[in-house]
């Protein structure tokens, strides 16, 4: 094994980051800027001029990065708002890029309804607006009937089976059906999939894209329902429909929906969406908590729930799923919580 491979990662990244700028290891200042739910960890490069890079260590083994450096490449040809790549190992699983600072959309709101919430809200809805119209999904993978019915499949899995000990409610194959059929009805455009204030930076008062490495070719509205029912917000109905009826006139206007599509139909394709995704988060939180031993997720999840009955409430039919929900399940997850107390994230 060569030498510079069996330094730590941490020692490594140094190095490769030393010698792309011809500096010494030991004199580079290097310090972790943040880390996520994946395997990928990012370093805060000062360089001696004072600028400043990220720098991503992304093991090859556990993270493949050359989606993210292609979908890097080719958004920022179309002029979306993405770091800039300025140095790419992919076999190392290194790369450097843009420092676009440390606040993520959700550091700036002042509440569900405060001022500023909105409108960054509204900002970002533009961004989305550009994200579908100056790209095309061309060469993602395809959100196709497959992934959507494995990530449904998440929430029999772990948050009923493995964390609840719930049996599967009656009707749910009839369901998952349901909301993989209504995803599939859509236009399908570039898709984020993960479209939440947490991966919009702010630096100065521009939205930036960034942890898009896997975006799809999937239903017009998953993205905007990631940012309307995401982690830090839940929006009055008034609102939300607001969004949405906007949405739509934008979308008919400029080809990405057909004129023929009525308001009320989209808001049943969003509703359905909605619905989809909060099953898929519930069950994506359990599963980081008990698989991987991630903080913090179990405590999110009756804001998910909350999402949840928001999305059927706008979704005709599924009236025993609805029951369900209401009777066993809520009542079953609260229950859970308070049985595991604070420290519940080290108990589950």
């Amino acid at each position: 094994m060569p030498e510079a491979d069996a330094l730590p990662r941490s020692q490594r990244l140094r190095h490769w980051a030393a010698a792309r700028h011809g500096l010494a290891p030991e004199a580079l200042d290097l310090r972790l800027a943040a880390g996520d739910a994946s395997f990928r960890r990012y370093f805060r490069l000062t360089l001696p001029d004072g600028d400043t890079r990220i720098l991503m260590d992304a093991p090859p083994a556990q993270e493949d990065s050359a989606p993210f450096v292609a979908i890097a490449r080719r958004w920022r040809e179309a002029g979306l708002p993405v770091p800039g790549l300025h140095g790419v190992d992919l076999a190392a699983g290194f790369l450097e890029l843009d420092d676009l600072g440390d606040t993520p959309l959700q550091a700036c709101f002042d509440g569900d309804d405060g001022p500023a919430t909105l409108a960054w809200h509204e900002q970002a809805l533009a961004l989305l607006d550009e994200l579908q119209t100056r790209t095309r999904p061309d060469g993602l993978p395809a959100y196709d009937a497959d992934l959507l019915g494995r990530e449904l499949d998440l929430f029999p899995e772990w948050c009923l089976g493995r964390w609840l000990g719930l049996d599967t409610p009656p009707g749910w194959p009839a369901l998952r059906q349901a909301l993989i059929d209504a995803a599939l009805a859509q236009p399908v455009v570039t898709v984020h999939r993960d479209f939440d204030a947490m991966n919009l930076m702010v630096k100065g008062d521009r939205l930036y894209l960034i942890d898009f490495q896997d975006a799809v070719a999937g239903p017009l509205s998953y993205d905007l329902i990631s940012l309307l029912h995401g982690r830090y917000c839940r929006f009055a109905p008034a609102r939300r429909t607001a969004w949405i009826a906007a949405f739509h006139r934008r979308a008919v206007a400029d080809g990405r929906l057909p004129a023929t599509l009525s308001p009320e139909a989209f808001r049943g394709q969003v509703a359905a969406m909605a619905t989809q995704r909060a099953l898929k988060v519930l069950g994506i939180f359990c599963r980081l908590t008990l698989r991987d031993h991630r903080e913090g997720y179990l405590a999110r999840l009756p804001h998910f729930l909350a999402h949840l009955e928001d999305a059927l409430a706008e979704l005709d039919g599924q009236a025993a799923f609805k029951a369900w929900l209401a009777e066993r399940f809520r009542p079953a997850l609260l229950a859970r919580l308070a049985e595991a107390g604070p420290g519940r994230e080290a108990s589950a």
